[in-house]
């Protein structure tokens, strides 16, 4: 399949076909948050963000910087060839479960360590996903977990005809 022609970015915005492969982590100084069930059950200024090449930004937070009780170990596991293995996690709020709508990977690979006892979220499972208080919408699909704002342009892969990409 032949690579998608790329969006243009505006100023201030990052093409994901920018994005390098193997993936790059770094810190993100903005403020995150996610809400279920009307309630906020993650803040944090302290989140890393995996950059992959095709993809949206997936944000990893502390697992400290969760409500206790928001992060249940699931059923389940998959495997990245940079990242490692993952383990996922049911998300609760009151009475509130989405079954597996988190991950995260207990011994990342050699270059990913920063991923080390933080944990990302589906956003489309969630009510609200913010990032810098902007709402971020789910990258499509609902495989990949990245989360798309105004910041970055596309196209992203999870969309029909993107799986050869």
């Amino acid at each position: 399949m032949r690579r998608p022609r790329p969006e243009i970015p505006a100023a201030g915005q990052e093409s994901v076909w920018d994005y390098p492969r193997p993936p790059r982590v770094e810190p993100v100084g903005e403020r995150i948050t996610i809400r279920l069930a009307g309630n906020l059950i993650a803040d944090t200024r302290d989140a890393v963000r995996v950059l992959e090449t095709s993809h949206p930004p997936v944000y990893y937070l502390p697992m400290a910087d969760f409500v206790p009780g928001a992060l249940v170990e699931a059923s389940g596991s998959s495997f990245c060839e940079f990242k490692g293995a993952a383990r996922y996690f049911d998300v609760r709020s009151g009475d509130t479960l989405r079954q597996g709508a988190a991950w995260n990977y207990p011994h990342p690979s050699p270059g990913f360590e920063m991923l080390t006892d933080r944990v990302a979220v589906y956003a489309a499972p969630m009510d609200e996903c913010t990032v810098g208080g902007e709402v971020v919408v789910p990258q499509p699909g609902g495989y990949y977990g990245g989360w798309v704002t105004s910041s970055v342009v596309g196209p992203f892969k999870g969309g029909p005809g993107s799986l050869g990409w």
